[in-house]
């Protein structure tokens, strides 16, 4: 499975560049798929989650699975407040391909 490390910072002052960026990391995946690795991230905003479900649909375009490891907990916190937590795997769990 291919890993792309999410950098320190995830907020709109760099969200396209890393839009595409993911979606370098999407296209080479292999069919087992790509891992985010979010435990670097300390500064982020509703960029990263914005750029955490780009990645998943992505990925779903291609009907890869998508892992996330090491999300820190603000993150996940941002995400259920947004009513989006459902949406990110699971710490290390694969999120299948959603169509």
């Amino acid at each position: 499975m291919k890993t792309f490390t999410l950098p320190a910072q995830a907020t709109l002052a760099n969200a396209r560049l890393l839009e595409r960026e993911i979606d370098a990391a999407v296209a080479a995946a292999g069919a087992d798929g790509l891992c985010l690795d979010a435990a670097a991230l300390a500064e982020f905003d509703t960029s990263a989650i914005a750029l955490l479900l780009h990645a998943r649909r992505a990925a779903a375009a291609r009907a890869l699975p998508l892992q996330l490891h090491g999300a820190p907990a603000k993150l996940r916190e941002l995400a259920r407040l947004y009513g989006v937590l459902a949406l990110l795997p699971g710490e290390d769990a694969a999120l299948p391909a959603a169509g």
